[in-house]
């Protein structure tokens, strides 16, 4: 089946006829609808509890250090086990962490419990994330690519950052407005109910899995392999190290509820508008990106994409203005899709299917790295140098980051995908 249809029009909704393919990204969105409401919740929470941008810091620092420590680990688990076993198992635990975790705010709500221990409950929560998704993510990612063939990836990779973008709208929409309205405990509640959702999803994914060389190999020999893979990999390496940096330091999401509460004064409400807003621009380039492929010049693509990024990200650290902010995180949402979908489609056609597991393992180290070791890195940079100076200082990180790998590939301007042929 490829990219068209018999007329020859591109079909845009190709990866969706299949049926567990439809399963999986169903099962992406509710799941990422589920962990965003949480992540919200608990942010604006802890911020409220300390007001101390380093508790919001500590909080990327608790759910990276576990997912880093095992996520390479988890990616050669999953090229030589169940990874649909895998996937229930991690999101069973994080709904019963979930649960644990909604009884004790309520218990903090009625004074049975102090402060500082529900603090410690938050604190472990966020650490049985970062060790269930270091074995959810590398199977859910390398499962994925056996739900559709080659010829689809591209059209799958656009779709499932679609739902997962998606999900990144309504995740943090829905997380702000339901601690406004039912706060802190019933907001948690409710994560447990999409979570179970998400579980129902998964389950109707059946196995898939091909015959790996990780059987064969011991388990810090396969990782080797995986890294290996990577290193010398040159269009995977720059463009997940191009990912790394430029959201390691223009990420603003962690102290976003700084900006809510502090500086744009819009509270709960603002602060899940202002997560959303990412996402809304992401699903909107993401819909056209389903009619129009960004692989005819690839890299020079990403490049722009990621400039585009850092742009947005200075325009909104000096915004006064509400509209403004908000506008500013959607474009910033909008070139980042960008380049979130040529990346997944390099990875897919790139990587051998029986090493799968341990590339997408250690893809999700940098994308981790990015996300939540920068969020420790904006939560300390708004307590050293202000939050306002912090978020300026990761816009011109990013684009000094940009040029410089813009320099050092320049080979990689000509570079083209066929997805029809699975080739560069």
């Amino acid at each position: 089946m490829s990219q068209k249809s018999r007329d020859g029009v591109r079909d845009p909704y190709l990866a969706l006829r299949f049926p567990e393919y439809r399963s999986y990204v169903f099962a992406t969105f509710l799941f990422t609808v589920s962990i965003l409401v949480q992540e919200v919740v608990l942010g604006y929470q802890l911020y409220s509890l300390t007001h101390n941008p380093l508790s919001l810091a500590m909080a990327g620092l608790a759910e990276a250090v576990p997912f880093i420590a095992l996520t390479l680990y988890g990616g050669h688990i999953a090229d030589v086990k169940n990874k649909r076993r895998i996937i229930l198992w991690s999101v069973a635990a994080i709904t019963v962490g979930s649960a644990i975790l909604a009884f004790f705010a309520q218990a903090s709500l009625n004074g049975t419990i102090p402060t500082p221990t529900l603090l410690v409950v938050v604190y472990g929560m966020i650490v049985l994330i970062g060790i269930c998704r270091a074995f959810q993510r590398p199977a859910a990612s390398s499962l994925r690519a056996f739900l559709v063939p080659v010829s689809v990836y591209e059209n799958a990779a656009t779709w499932n950052t679609s739902f997962f973008q998606a999900g990144a709208i309504l995740g943090p929409a829905i997380g702000g407005f339901l601690y406004a309205w039912l706060g802190f405990a019933q907001s948690l509640m409710a994560v447990v109910g999409m979570l179970l959702g998400a579980l129902i999803l998964f389950s109707r994914v059946t196995e898939k899995k091909g015959e790996s060389a990780a059987v064969r190999e011991d388990v810090f020999q396969s990782i080797k392999q995986g890294i290996r893979f990577v290193w010398h990999t040159k269009p995977i390496l720059f463009a997940i190290s191009l990912d790394l940096f430029s959201v390691l330091f223009g990420g603003v999401v962690a102290i976003l509820p700084i900006y809510a509460q502090d500086i744009l004064m819009v509270g709960a409400r603002g602060l899940g508008i202002l997560r959303a807003a990412p996402s809304a621009g992401a699903v909107i380039t993401l819909l056209a990106l389903s009619r129009m492929s960004p692989m005819r010049h690839a890299w020079r693509n990403m490049l722009i994409a990621v400039f585009g990024f850092g742009i947005s990200i200075l325009a909104f650290a000096i915004s006064p203005w509400f509209l403004v902010s908000i506008g500013a995180l959607f474009l910033s949402g909008a070139f980042d899709s960008i380049s979130v979908v040529i990346r997944q489609t390099l990875l897919q056609l790139r990587t051998p299917e029986e090493m799968m597991g341990r590339v997408m393992a250690v893809n999700g180290i940098f994308i981790s790295s990015s996300n939540e070791l920068g969020a420790f890195e904006s939560g300390v940079a708004a307590k050293v140098m202000g939050t306002i100076p912090s978020a300026i200082f990761g816009g011109v990180m990013t684009l000094v980051i940009a040029g410089w790998v813009s320099l050092r590939t320049r080979d990689l301007l000509t570079v083209r995908l066929d997805t029809a042929e699975g080739k560069m």
